[in-house]
C-alpha cells in the first residue's frame, strides 16, 4: 500500500504591512510550510472562514481589525486553534494575557527569522499532538513501530563528522544531551536529527527558546499552571514537558535561565516529574531532553550564573558543534543544498556558483556561522541574474573579504585572555560594520554586557 502523502500545514498571516507579509511567507515557503497572506484583520477573518488553517499569525495592532479581536472569534469557533501573535510593542502584562486567552505563543518585532521559523513547527507539531489520538491502553505504547531514518546533516569535514558520529552514538539511548557551539551552527539540527534516529522518533519533537521569555512566562510554558494561579490565568494550561509526551523536548540557549527556572529544570531532571505554577501535586513526564547553549556554561559556574548540580545533569554527553571557519570544506555542499532550497521555492532552476564567489565564501570567516551563509545565499539568489551567482551578489562583507589575521601588527607569543578576547570582540564589530546589536547576537551576549566590554576595552567608539 502507498503511504499517504505528507500534506504541508496551512499557515495564514495577518498583518497590515506587504513588506511583513512578503517576509513572512518566502520564509515559511522555504521551510516547507503552505503558505497564505491577508493584508489586514478584516481581510484575515474572510480567508480564515475559506482557508480554515492550520496556524495562524496575526498582528495584534491593526487598524480595522485587531489581532486580540482575531484570537478571540477563531477560539469562539475552534477551541484548539493555533495562534500566534506578534506586536512591536509587547509587555509581560499583554503577553501573559494573550498566551491565557488562547495564544499559542507572543513574538516581538523585530524578530528573527530562525525564532519565528521554530515557534511555527512548534506550533505545527503542538497542532498534530492534539490531533493524534492517544493509545487505547498501556499495551498500545509498546507496539511496533516503524520510524524513518533521516539522513544526516550536511557536511564531510573532519570535527563535523566527530559530532555526528556522537549524535548517532547516543540517538537511540535516553541520555540526556548538551549540545555546545557558536549560535548558527545548527544545534537545532542535530537535535532533531537525534530524535529522528531515536526509538521516539514517531512522538512530539517540541522546542524552546529560554531565552526569548520572561521568567513568569517561561516557567508558565515550561512547566504549564492551573486556573488562577496569577492575574491573567483564566484556564488550566499544559506545560510543554507534558505536552512532549514520550518524545523529545529540545531546551535552546539553556544558559540564560534564571536560578529560579534552572532549581525547577533540576527537579524535572532528577525526578522526571513537574509541578505547574499554583498546583499542589506533581505530574510524571518521560519526555527525552536535549539542551543547547553558545555560552561556556561552566564559566557560568564560575560566575555564578549557572547552577553547578544543573550542568551536570544537563551534561551527560555532551557534543560540540564546530564553527564554520572550521569546517570551509563543507561550504560547497552547504551553499548548493541551500541554493537548491530556495530556488524549489520559488519553482526556479537551482543556480551554481562562479568560481570567484565561491572562493570568497571560503575565505570569509562566517561569524554567524551556517546561518549567516543561508542568508547570504538566499540573499544572492534573489539579486544575480543569469544561471550562476557571481562575486558582486553576494554581501559586500563577504565579496571584498581578504584573507588577513585576527589581529595585525606584533602578536604577543602568549597572549593573555583579555587580548585574545578584545581583538575576537573588534573583528565581529568592524565586520558587522559597527552594528552593537549584531555583535551582541554573533558573540552570544546580552547587548548591555557587550557594552561593558566595550568599555573596559576602550572600544567605545
Amino acid at each position: 500500500m502507498t503511504a499517504p502523502a505528507v500534506v504541508a500545514p496551512t499557515v495564514l498571516v495577518i498583518d497590515d504591512e506587504v513588506g511583513i507579509l512578503d517576509t513572512i511567507r518566502i520564509l515559511l515557503k522555504n521551510e516547507g510550510f503552505t503558505p497564505h497572506t491577508a493584508l489586514g484583520g478584516k481581510k484575515g477573518l474572510e480567508q480564515i472562514a475559506a482557508l480554515k488553517p492550520d496556524l495562524i499569525i496575526t498582528d495584534v495592532r491593526m487598524p480595522d481589525v485587531t489581532g486580540l479581536d482575531i484570537l478571540a472569534s477563531v477560539r469562539s469557533h475552534d477551541p484548539e486553534a493555533v495562534v500566534i501573535l506578534m506586536t512591536a510593542q509587547a509587555s509581560l502584562q499583554s503577553a501573559i494575557g494573550a498566551v491565557n486567552n488562547g495564544a499559542f505563543y507572543y513574538i516581538q518585532k523585530p524578530f528573527k527569522n530562525d525564532e519565528l521559523v521554530t515557534i511555527v513547527r512548534r506550533a505545527a507539531e503542538h497542532r498534530n499532538l492534539r490531533r493524534e489520538p492517544r493509545p487505547a491502553s498501556p499495551d498500545a505504547r509498546t507496539e511496533p513501530r516503524r520510524r524513518e531514518r533521516h539522513s544526516a546533516p550536511l557536511g564531510s569535514s573532519k570535527p563535523w563528522m566527530e559530532a555526528l558520529h556522537v549524535a548517532e552514538m547516543v540517538a537511540d539511548t535516553d541520555s540526556t544531551v548538551l549540545l555546545q557551539g557558536e549560535s548558527g551552527t545548527g544545534k537545532e539540527v542535530v537535535a532533531r536529527y537525534i530524535h529522528d534516529r531515536s526509538g521516539r522518533a514517531t512522538r512530539p519533537f517540541l522546542s524552546i527558546n529560554c531565552g526569548a521569555l520572561p521568567e513568569n512566562l517561561l516557567e508558565s510554558e515550561l512547566f504549564g499552571h492551573v486556573k488562577g494561579s496569577f492575574t491573567g490565568a483564566s484556564r488550566d494550561k499544559e506545560g510543554l514537558f507534558f505536552a512532549a509526551g514520550e518524545g523529545t523536548f529540545f531546551l535552546d540557549e539553556i544558559g540564560e535561565t534564571t536560578p529560579a527556572i534552572q532549581v525547577k529544570l533540576l527537579r524535572v531532571l532528577q525526578q522526571r516529574e513537574v509541578i505547574p505554577v499554583g498546583a499542589t501535586e506533581a505530574k510524571p513526564v518521560n519526555a527525552r531532553v536535549i539542551a543547547a547553549t553558545n555560552r561556556d556554561l561552566e564559566e557560568q559556574i564560575r560566575l555564578g550564573a549557572f547552577r553547578s548540580d544543573l550542568f551536570y545533569r544537563l551534561n551527560v554527553v555532551s557534543i560540540t558543534l564546530p564553527p564554520l571557519r572550521e569546517r570551509p570544506g563543507d561550504i560547497p555542499l552547504l551553499a548548493e543544498a541551500f541554493l537548491k532550497r530556495a530556488a524549489d521555492a520559488r519553482g526556479e532552476a537551482p543556480r551554481s556558483l562562479q568560481p570567484e564567489a565561491l572562493e570568497a565564501m571560503e575565505s570569509y570567516q562566517w561569524p554567524g556561522n551556517v546561518r549567516e551563509l543561508e542568508n547570504a545565499l538566499e540573499r544572492a539568489g534573489i539579486l544575480a541574474k543569469g544561471n550562476s551567482i557571481p562575486l558582486s551578489a553576494l554581501p559586500e562583507k563577504v565579496s571584498e573579504r581578504k584573507s588577513e589575521p585576527l589581529v595585525s601588527g606584533a602578536v604577543q607569543p602568549n597572549p593573555t585572555l583579555d587580548t585574545i578576547e578584545r581583538a575576537y570582540i573588534l573583528w565581529v564589530l568592524e565586520n558587522e560594520g559597527g552594528n552593537k546589536p549584531r555583535t551582541a547576537e554573533i558573540l552570544g551576549i546580552d547587548p548591555s554586557t557587550l557594552h561593558r566590554k566595550l568599555s573596559r576595552y576602550d572600544l567605545d567608539e
